[in-house]
C-alpha cells in the first residue's frame, strides 16, 4: 500500500461481526481477501452479510481513514461484492411478490392503512427522547450521505426522467446552498439532540436493516440493471415522507426539542409533498413510458424498498417495547 495514496480522513473502520465482515475488514487494512463457503452462507439480511457489503459500497462514497482509495476497484473485492450481492438481491426478490403494476403499487403506499402502527406512529404518540435520539442515529447511516445512492442513476436514465429526477436531487442538496443541504440539516439535528454529526460515526451502532436499507440503495444505484428499482425505491421514500415527517415534527413538538430537530421534518412534510407528484410524473411515468418493461424493476424497487423498511420498524419497536436499545450499542452519555 502506498503511503502516499492512504486516507488521512473519513470514518474509522468498524468492527466486524462476523467472518465475512472480518475478512473484508482486514483486507481493508492490507491482509489478503480470505473468505470459505461456509462464510458465504451467511444470513442475507445479518449483521455479518450487511456489513461486509455496506464496507464495499462505502470504498464508492467517501471511503475509511487509513484506507487506500485504490481498494475501491480491487478486484478480489469486487468478485466478492458480486456475491453478496447475489444473495442479497436473490433473497429480496424472493421476499416480495413482485409483479407491473406500478399504478396500483403506487396507490397502495398513498393511502395509509388507519392501523398502521410503525416507528413514526409510535413516536409521535408517546416515544421517549431517548427513542428520538436512538432513531436519528441510526438513520444517520443514510441522512447524512442523504440523495448521494440515488445520485448513481442520474446517467442511467435520459429525457424527461433525468430532469425531473435531478431538480429533486436539487432540491436534497439545498438548492445550491450548503447550509441547506438536508444532510446538513441532518447534523444540525444530530447536534442539538447532542449526537455527533461526524459521517459514519454511528456505522457500529446500526443493525442489519439499517445496512440493508442504505446497501439495497447503493445496489440499485450502481447497477445499470436496476436502475428502475431504484426509481422505485426514490419513489417509496417521496411518497411516504410527508405523514411521516409530520409526525415526527409533532414528536419532536412534544418531547421539547430545538428548532433544528422540528426544521428538519417540517422542511421534508413541504418538500416531498411537491417531490410526490415530480417522482410520480415526471420520473415514473416517462420512464415506463418509454421502456415498458421498466414497469416490474420499479414495482421490485418499491416492494424490496418497503420490505426492508418493515424489517426496521419491526426491529427498532421490538426493542423498544422490550426496554431495550435498537442499537447494536448505546448511545454516548448525553
Amino acid at each position: 500500500m502506498s503511503t502516499t495514496t492512504v486516507l488521512s480522513r473519513g470514518p474509522l473502520l468498524p468492527a466486524g461481526r462476523g467472518p465475512l465482515s472480518t475478512a473484508v475488514l482486514e483486507h481493508l487494512r492490507g491482509a489478503p481477501l480470505l473468505v470459505s463457503e461456509a462464510d458465504l452462507a451467511a444470513d442475507p439480511f445479518g449483521d455479518d452479510l450487511q456489513l461486509a457489503l455496506y464496507c464495499c459500497y462505502e470504498l464508492h462514497y467517501r471511503g475509511f481513514a487509513g484506507v487506500d482509495p485504490a481498494l475501491e476497484w480491487d478486484p478480489d473485492l469486487l468478485a466478492l461484492r458480486r456475491v453478496l450481492e447475489l444473495t442479497f438481491l436473490q433473497a429480496l426478490r424472493r421476499a416480495v411478490r413482485g409483479g407491473d403494476d406500478v399504478a396500483a403499487e403506487i396507490a397502495g403506499l398513498v393511502t395509509e392503512d388507519p392501523a398502521a402502527r410503525g416507528v413514526s406512529h409510535h413516536l409521535r404518540r408517546a416515544g421517549e427522547l431517548w427513542q428520538l435520539r436512538e432513531y436519528v442515529a441510526l438513520r444517520s447511516t443514510y441522512h447524512l450521505k442523504e440523495a448521494d445512492p440515488q445520485a448513481w442513476v442520474i446517467p442511467r436514465l435520459e429525457g424527461a426522467a433525468k430532469a425531473a429526477l435531478v431538480s429533486v436531487e436539487h432540491d436534497e442538496y439545498g438548492g445550491g446552498r450548503p447550509e441547506r443541504m438536508h444532510a446538513r440539516l441532518w447534523g444540525d439535528m444530530m447536534l442539538e439532540l447532542g449526537l455527533s454529526d461526524e459521517y459514519g460515526h454511528y456505522l457500529d451502532h446500526a443493525p442489519a436493516p439499517v445496512l440493508a436499507e442504505v446497501n439495497f440503495m447503493s445496489m440499485a444505484g450502481l447497477h445499470r440493471e436496476l436502475r428502475g428499482a431504484l426509481v422505485g425505491q426514490f419513489a417509496v421514500v417521496e411518497l411516504t415522507s410527508s405523514p411521516g415527517s409530520a409526525r415526527l415534527v409533532a414528536a419532536a413538538e412534544r418531547l421539547g426539542c430545538g428548532p433544528a430537530t422540528v426544521e428538519f421534518y417540517a422542511e421534508h412534510v413541504e418538500a416531498d409533498a411537491v417531490h410526490e407528484q415530480v417522482v410520480r410524473h415526471g420520473i415514473i411515468a416517462p420512464l415506463v413510458a418509454d421502456d415498458p418493461s421498466m414497469a416490474a424493476d420499479v414495482v421490485f424497487g418499491m416492494q424490496a424498498a418497503a420490505f426492508i423498511d418493515d424489517l426496521l420498524g419491526e426491529h427498532v419497536l421490538g426493542r423498544w417495547a422490550a426496554g431495550t436499545s435498537a442499537l447494536t450499542r448505546p448511545l454516548e452519555p448525553r
